[in-house]
């Protein structure tokens, strides 16, 4: 397979082209408006697969420093900037929680859980989604890629009990069963669980870096405090809608707790790596949501975590040097993050928003505020992943609504959701869904259909049992 398609590569050259060559806007810098163009050319070669996000974000990283757009007519500080996402502590706390998420399944921990659930839950099939569903939850806090989550731990165990529960991915006729239902219920409270955490799934913390460079600080305790009561409403909403409206034929499960049980009891006794796993992972938790009384940031407690698994023996630097997943969000993180964060020092995020702003002049923020939230939502039908939505639009709706007065936090907690949570709506629309899909449980019209009116139902949720929840908060 061919790494770079040099007709999608040439279309997104031809594009930041065409931006740079236009003539700069009045109240751009110079050197904004050509970085813009290079952003711009990044991200539409990686929506349209031109080469992997890696290679793209080092074809933008050597750009800007070629151009010399982040400090003209200073070369070696030129490449400094160009290289200072590397220095990011957010990028290095979403490369850290990778490490520490080998260790969930290295030790067969994340795999344990799962059964458990389905042993606890699985007399239905209700109550089978809700116990994948729930080992996802567990699992999301410490596993930061959504796709590692789903295709190492949940996507495997829950095919396995389709096809035990007769629904054949090659036989349609048996879909219905039960591994339709399985499948968007498991799909889509990955995409719930990915939100209600800052380190479940990497946008998050790019919008939260964003966030950072317009002033608003989100840790990943706000970050909690504001998602989980929409997000478990969405947790506990999803699976009920589902079975109401795309039932499955089958309604009891009663062999699913006993082929679970039998797998557990295949697997044996918790390990000393698996006790070792869960102490870190308490120990991880306390940190994140209580460091600041510590003096202790994310990072630095993703840091002590890593280390805890290295001198218990649960991981090798093998394990570390081996996990390709986080060593490419790194490099590719690190570009769009620096790109993003020097459109807006350099003064063309602030233009933008102010040019948005003057448009909407009049409008009050409680009917900004939806407008934006369902322009940027709906615009995910353009994007494959949440990450690329993040880079490429989530500054600027941001500025727009904090220029018209919405609440700063809310906005940005709301938005950093929002890319996700839309990954319902299309079989492409994030890293778990070609995995999902590709078990042919469900076509591509019942796909579509089905993740509209899901989409709906998470931005209702959001909207009402969200709103209520951050004014008692006292976020607006």
């Amino acid at each position: 397979m061919k790494e770079i398609n040099f007709k999608s590569l040439s279309i997104s050259i031809v594009i930041g082209l065409i931006i740079w060559f236009i003539p700069v806007p009045d109240g751009v810098k110079p050197n904004a408006w050509h970085l813009l163009a290079i952003f711009v050319a990044t991200i539409v070669g990686i929506i349209l697969k031109a080469a992997s996000m890696g290679s793209m974000a080092m074809i933008g990283i050597t750009l800007c420093a070629v151009t010399q757009v982040l400090a003209p007519g200073d070369p070696a500080k030129s490449v400094a900037n160009a290289l200072s996402g590397f220095g990011n502590s957010t990028i290095w706390l979403i490369g850290l929680a990778f490490f520490i998420a080998r260790g969930f399944i290295k030790t067969g921990l994340g795999t344990r859980l799962a059964y458990l659930f389905i042993r606890l839950f699985g007399k239905s099939s209700l109550g089978l989604a809700f116990g994948l569903n729930t080992a996802d939850l567990l699992l999301a806090p410490a596993i930061p890629s959504n796709t590692a989550r789903a295709g190492g731990v949940i996507f495997p165990i829950m095919k396995s009990i389709a096809v035990n529960m007769g629904s054949e991915p090659d036989k349609p006729e048996t879909h219905r069963k039960i591994g339709a239902f399985l499948t968007l219920s498991s799909y889509n409270a990955n995409m719930i669980t990915s939100v209600i955490f800052l380190t479940a799934t990497a946008s998050n913390p790019m919008a939260q870096k964003f966030a950072k460079d317009l002033g608003i600080t989100i840790t990943w305790g706000s970050w909690f405090l504001a998602a989980v009561v929409p997000g478990l409403a969405c947790f506990l909403l999803a699976p009920l809608f589902l079975y109401k409206f795309y039932a499955p034929e089958l309604k009891k499960t009663k062999d699913a707790p006993a082929m679970a049980a039998q797998k557990l009891k295949e697997m044996g006794k918790v390990s000393t790596e698996e006790w070792l796993m869960v102490a870190t992972f308490i120990i991880l938790l306390v940190l994140w949501i209580f460091g600041s009384l510590f003096s202790v940031d994310a990072t630095t407690g993703a840091l002590i975590g890593l280390c805890i698994l290295l001198l218990c023996g649960v991981l090798t630097w093998e394990d570390v040097k081996s996990e390709k997943g986080a060593w490419d969000t790194i490099v590719w993180f690190s570009s769009l993050v620096m790109m993003g964060s020097f459109l807006n020092s350099l003064g063309f995020i602030g233009w933008f928003g102010n040019l948005i702003s003057s448009k909407m002049a009049g409008i009050s923020w409680q009917l900004a505020f939806p407008i934006i939230i369902l322009v940027y939502s709906y615009c995910h039908y353009m994007f494959a992943s949440a990450t690329a939505q993040a880079a490429a639009m989530y500054s600027a709706f941001l500025a727009v609504g904090i220029s018209v007065g919405v609440p700063g936090t809310m906005l940005a907690i709301f938005l950093g959701a929002c890319a996700t949570l839309m990954g319902s709506i299309t079989h492409y629309g994030h890293g778990p869904a070609p995995i999902f899909f590709g078990s042919k449980y469900v076509d591509m019209n019942e796909w579509w259909k089905f993740g509209f009116f899901i989409s709906l139902l998470f931005l209702l949720v959001w909207f009402v049992i969200g709103g209520l929840w951050w004014k008692a908060i006292g976020l607006w």
